[in-house]
């Protein structure tokens, strides 16, 4: 039986497996990049050890270093959370070859449905329904190209072995195919390691649908129940509903048919999620599986009273599903995910340090954070911080009592979309009890109401108290000084920058501003080259998301920050010369 298990994973998800471990009477261990080294997951578990590093490729995705820690603590089992390197069927198999328990689905399994070409394979096989999509990866953008003109727009260009909107790119217009295809292979390679793209058909304004299942390895394999996932914005889901609401009954059997015979023909254990596209005319068409815990999976966990981590303890202890059919329901529940975007500039990421959390309670009413007031958000991650999740007797209830639970939520220091969530629910297209009218393109296409900018940060204050770390061997352990006693020039992990950007974006004036706090992924334009107003001049990256840098004005541009360097919000990266820039 599993006594003690690596949690390979940060922020809300690996508090949230901590929990579950405790609650199943295991101990977890935790580990860090060196930005989370103070973070909440950290502090949570049982113990914590540094994984030295800043990047993904360096920390969370580095395969050697998190085995290496489960040897040094005494790890028997590995639990990777969601992203990262929850779907890599590598990572699973180093696990098991390693002697110890791997939390999920099986490698053959995660190659099976994580590769999403093989999964169509398997969703035909078994008469699943689907759009058409190639057949197998596109070597390059002439062949998406070719696609879409045969098959006419809006196409999806996937990522192979994606997931979580990662390396998943919309093309509504020709002229923009070659440019999106290239974008969605540099994140799918950023995120998972490897960029192969197929191209599907995309249908329009669809509601997303999805099936959470559960599988054991005694045969067993139940559909827990539906949500829907439709609220999105650059595919990144906002807003989630359990259990799936305005559904027919004929429509919830084939969602329900359709997930169980797709996880039972793939051998599949432990939990999963299959994902469909509900069009404006009623047609499902299967979209992927998701070999792993979804972020929403708390709706489910509400409605049902099942704790789907636990379930999956269960299943890597060999033990059989605590459930044998379909749970029935109890009420519904809707989750909010609160990232740390800024809605008034276009969702913009927003890392920097929180200042103030005051979370919403009371009946009805969970918290799901992987943060705390004094929590560090890095612009290296993914941008959720927490996730509020309102569960009633009914949806209205449930809708009424999220209002209440929004007023509630205070978070200060950085920008949250807490005033999106607040303005979604003054929306009859998502409100109104007759019919759901959101779909998975609604935020950028029928969404209308402004939202205030959000203020920038200020710059980090020193703490008088350094709270700090030592680490013996790679083991974090807490270690707390007076900063009065420490010699001048000892960091803190605290301390901010020595000249921070201003605010009003004036450092940039008649120049190229980073808009966001993240990487410089790519110049477009060559030092030296004439540009003109709102030509895209560079790309950043921030918390996983790509983020064009448009140029304010015409001119000749300089780079004056190279590529791979982190800037900050408001910082200049290259000048504007009149003329020919002599």
């Amino acid at each position: 039986m599993i006594t003690k298990v690596l949690i390979a994973n940060r922020g809300e998800i690996a508090v949230r497996i901590a929990r579950a471990c405790a609650d199943h009477g295991v101990r977890c261990v935790a580990v860090y990049a060196d930005a989370d080294s103070d973070a909440l997951h950290v502090r949570m578990a049982d113990e914590a050890w540094a994984l030295h590093g800043q990047r993904p490729a360096d920390t969370y995705l580095d395969i050697y270093k998190l085995l290496a820690i489960a040897r040094q603590s005494g790890a028997d089992a590995v639990h990777p959370g969601y992203g990262f390197l929850s779907e890599r069927a590598d990572f699973a198999r180093a696990v098991l070859d390693a002697g110890l328990a791997w939390i999920g689905p099986r490698p053959e399994t995660i190659e099976a449905l994580g590769d999403k070409v093989a999964a169509r394979r398997i969703a035909q096989k078994v008469g699943a329904p689907l759009v058409a999509g190639t057949p197998g990866p596109v070597q390059d953008a002439a062949e998406v190209l070719a696609f879409a003109h045969a098959h006419g727009l809006p196409i999806a260009i996937k990522a192979a072995f994606g997931g979580g909107g990662r390396g998943l790119k919309i093309a509504w217009r020709m002229d923009e195919v070659a440019e999106l295809y290239e974008s969605a292979v540099r994140e799918a390679v950023t995120a998972f390691g490897r960029g192969e793209c197929f191209i599907e058909q995309f249908l329009h304004e669809p509601r997303h649908i999805e099936a959470q299942v559960l599988a054991d390895t005694h045969g067993n394999v139940v559909v827990v129940g539906t949500r829907d996932c439709s609220l999105q914005r650059r595919n990144q889901k906002l807003v989630e509903e359990a259990p799936a609401p305005f559904l027919s009954d004929a429509q919830r059997e084939q969602v329900h048919t359709a997930a169980r015979a797709i996880c039972a023909e793939a051998g599949y254990t432990s939990a999963g999620t299959v994902e469909f596209l509900l069009s404006q005319s009623g047609q499902l068409s299967f979209l992927e599986v998701n070999t792993r815990l979804q972020v929403e999976h708390p709706v489910t966990e509400e409605t049902t009273g099942i704790d789907l981590v636990r379930e999956q303890l269960r299943v890597a202890d060999g033990l059989p599903l605590s459930i044998r059919e379909t749970p029935p329901v109890r009420g519904h529940s809707i989750e909010f995910r609160i990232n740390a975007e800024d809605p008034g500039r276009g969702y913009l990421p927003t890392p920097g340090r929180i200042e103030v959390f005051d979370a919403p309670s009371g009946p009805g009413v969970r918290v799901d954070s992987g943060v705390a007031a004094g929590s560090t958000v890095p612009g290296t991650f993914d941008s959720l911080m927490a996730k509020l999740v309102v569960t009633g007797a009914t949806r209205a209830e449930a809708l009424q009592r999220a209002r209440r639970a929004l007023r509630e939520f205070r978070i200060e220091g950085v920008a949250s979309v807490l005033p999106f969530h607040r303005a979604v629910l003054e929306e009859a297209d998502f409100t109104n009890g007759e019919a759901l009218r959101v779909h998975t393109r609604w935020i950028e296409t029928a969404f209308a109401q402004r939202i205030a900018l959000a203020p920038r940060p200020d710059p980090l204050v020193e703490e008088p108290l350094l709270r700090t770390f030592v680490e013996i061997d790679g083991r974090r352990l807490p270690l707390a000084l007076p900063r009065a006693l420490l010699a001048a020039g000892v960091g803190a992990p605290h301390a901010g920058p020595a000249e921070a950007p201003a605010k009003d974006g004036s450092a940039g004036l008649g120049g190229v501003v980073a808009p966001i706090s993240g990487a410089l992924l790519a110049w477009q334009v060559a030092d030296g080259a004439s540009v003109q107003t709102g030509d895209v001049v560079a790309v950043m990256e921030a918390m996983k998301m790509e983020t064009q840098v448009l140029a304010p004005r015409a001119g000749v541009l300089h780079h004056r920050v190279a590529v791979g360097r982190l800037a900050q919000a408001g910082e200049l990266l290259g000048t504007l010369a009149d003329g020919s820039g002599a």
